[in-house]
């Protein structure tokens, strides 16, 4: 009796233990900060908040949205690759912030290669050409050849320089021969505006973010990247003549880099639940945002490719933002 009785304390004495030893066993134990290092409003914002509510849900703990705009995304990130890494601070950003930063700016005060893991590409948003209605023209094509016919008089709109807006127009002008003249804003939203008063005659710009203008009649959308079920008819960039050129927003999510291995895996898992369960699913269509169901390994490979497109356009066209 007294060894069975032994055995019983042995056993339980090494299950805390070994839960000790796994960091992911009681996560999380309190409340996760996301940080968004774009304003209120965006898509990286929207789609922060949406996989907030689900994976509050789905873990009964509160996941907190953490805003911080500004120097095109660089502060936000920062603040998530200083934070302590325990598994209770992520970043939700966009291809701009982690994809296209690292090329663009020459004096960051941090390394998103080496200060962020990469957890889950969260989603990708088709992107849309999207014109003025005073313009005079009704296709991509037609846009082009005015770009090619008037070279350097049409302006066109972006989030900043660097932004996937601004690269987008700059392959297409490289692969058509036009020429536009580039109007930077202080984020997409300022864009969108300055679209809508007529300041510029068009952009590109995410499905989510255009709809609603697009619906009313305010802008119109001369092509998509992919098929999207609530702009019918609108044709994709290869029907118009242009495939094979990459102009995509993504959000994704990233943890400070010596975040527990066995977090990350399941932070990366819940992700993908949290973007599956009816109600946020059922949202993420309804903003045609296409989920990514990755994981951290191969999110790490799409995104080291990502960073290598974007660096050879950024190369070839001499851009900086600094």
């Amino acid at each position: 009796m007294s060894r069975i009785i032994g055995v019983v304390i042995a056993l339980s004495l090494f299950v805390p233990a070994a839960q000790a030893q796994d960091p992911a066993a009681n996560w999380p134990a309190r409340s996760v900060r996301i940080v968004v290092p774009s304003s209120p409003g965006g898509g990286t914002d929207i789609y922060a908040r949406l996989l907030a509510q689900g994976l509050t849900e789905g873990l009964k703990q509160t996941f907190v949205v953490d805003n911080r705009p500004g120097a095109a995304g660089n502060i936000g990130a920062e603040v998530a690759a200083r934070s302590t890494p325990d598994g209770y601070t992520f970043l939700v950003a966009s291809n701009s912030s982690i994809g296209i930063n690292p090329s663009l700016y020459k004096n960051l005060n941090y390394s998103p290669e080496r200060d962020l893991i990469p957890i889950a590409r969260g989603v990708v948003s088709p992107s849309a050409f999207m014109s003025h209605p005073s313009l005079p023209v009704k296709t991509l094509r037609e846009l082009l050849a005015l770009g090619k016919r008037e070279p350097g008089k049409l302006p066109y709109g972006s989030a900043g320089i660097g932004s996937p807006p601004h690269l987008g127009v700059r392959m297409i002008e490289e692969v058509a021969g036009a020429r536009f003249i580039h109007v930077p804003y202080k984020g997409l939203g300022q864009a969108v505006q300055g679209l809508l008063r007529g300041e510029i005659g068009f952009m590109i710009a995410d499905v989510a973010t255009i709809l609603p203008y697009v619906k009313d009649k305010r802008m119109i959308a001369l092509a998509v990247t992919e098929p999207v079920p609530q702009l019918p008819g609108v044709p994709t960039q290869a029907q118009a003549g242009y495939a094979g050129i990459e102009v995509f927003i993504s959000f994704s999510v990233l943890a400070p880099t010596g975040t527990p291995p066995a977090i990350v895996q399941r932070m990366s898992t819940e992700v993908v639940k949290a973007m599956k369960s009816p109600a946020i699913k059922e949202r993420l269509e309804g903003l045609a945002f296409i989920p990514v169901s990755d994981t951290p390994d191969a999110f790490a490979a799409s995104l080291k490719k990502e960073r290598q497109m974007w660096a050879d356009v950024i190369r070839r066209n001499n851009i900086t933002a600094e």
